[in-house]
């Protein structure tokens, strides 16, 4: 790993998050551990926060720590999870950077269907269900599949910046964090952040702007220690890869819209390819927070980034979310979300 990156993802050696329980209430987690800077060991608690009510427009799931800081996931969680510290003892430091795990904020578990999201034009980013011309947005159930196939969501302080353009695809950044693909057999929930093993990637192109997706495996999965490239999946889960490009090419068509394109004919690339995107996509998020960039409506209130003008203290981020409808009712979901479509 190389310093600059290690520097930039610990941002004043702000803990990260680790998962935690299905109730979407607490997050426990362990401090982003530093091999040669141990001594700032210690332990750390999480909490989301939910506003409004589920299964509506107005609802929210912030994220605080234990002593009531409020943080935003997308800014303040540190890209890199470093290993724990087992008696006192440094983790051994990385072979190289393939080896390295990454905080992954869990936005959609598998098999639901709500499109839940980072809020990244809101302050703080809290996560959010997407509303598009008024409605909730649900993907479709498309035949064999019941909502998404994996645990769905981002890497914290990477973002795929809408005025660069990817030499190889001509396209430019769709103005998010960049997408995870979680193929490891836990069902996380929203908001629950895990360390992931990068495999691969995939180059969507959805409508003309780059929408890079990258496959990956929880860490403390059964099967984590086994796979460690994409032809290991290949070998262990058969279908598994080519299933995913299926559903990203198809998910839209029950909504109207066209098949989604690819670059590269579809074909993966590897964790190496996979490691240089995220390293770029991490840098154009420095400049974003920053002020270096033009932030294309990003909101960048954050905590913890230093030196960025952006950096807001605790009464201002509690304003943000006490001016959030109270937690209320969930609100029923439409049966149309179970229908089964064939394209």
């Amino acid at each position: 790993m190389t310093p600059q990156l290690l520097r930039s993802s610990l941002n004043c050696l702000v803990p990260f998050l680790s998962p935690f329980s299905a109730s979407c209430n607490k997050v426990f987690a362990q401090a982003a551990v530093v091999p040669y800077l141990h001594y700032f060991r210690k332990m750390m608690h999480y909490e989301t926060e939910q506003r409004g009510r589920p299964n509506s427009p107005d609802y929210r799931l912030y994220f605080k720590t234990s002593d009531g800081k409020y943080i935003s996931p997308f800014h303040d969680i540190p890209l890199i999870a470093e290993s724990d510290l087992k008696d006192d003892v440094p983790a051994k430091k990385p072979k190289n950077e393939n080896e390295v795990l990454y905080n992954m904020v869990v936005e959609v578990p598998r098999w639901s269907n709500a499109k839940m999201e980072i809020a990244t034009k809101e302050p703080l980013n809290p996560i959010k269900q997407d509303v598009k011309k008024g409605k909730l947005r649900y993907v479709a159930n498309i035949f064999p599949h019941k909502g998404y196939i994996w645990n769905y969501g981002a890497l914290p302080q990477t973002w795929e910046d809408p005025n660069h353009e990817d030499k190889e695809t001509s396209c430019c950044g769709d103005n998010d964090p960049l997408d995870v693909c979680d193929i490891g057999t836990q069902v996380c929930s929203p908001g629950q952040v895990i360390q992931v093993k990068v495999l691969g990637i995939l180059a969507m192109i959805d409508e003309g702007e780059m929408d890079w997706k990258v496959i990956a495996i929880n860490a403390k999965d059964p099967d984590a220690a086994n796979l460690n490239c994409l032809e290991d999946v290949r070998k262990s889960r058969p279908g598994h890869l080519e299933a995913t490009v299926d559903w990203f090419r198809k998910y839209k068509v029950p909504d109207g819209k066209p098949e989604n394109q690819f670059g590269f004919g579809g074909e993966f690339k590897d964790k190496d390819f996979a490691v240089e995107i995220i390293k770029s996509t991490h840098e154009h998020w420095k400049a974003l927070v920053q002020k270096q960039k033009h932030s294309g409506g990003i909101e960048c209130k954050n905590l913890s980034c230093c030196g960025s003008p952006f950096k807001c203290d605790d009464d201002e981020a509690r304003g943000v979310v006490q001016s959030a409808p109270v937690f209320g009712t969930a609100q029923p979901v439409s049966s149309e979300v179970d229908k089964w479509h064939f394209v």
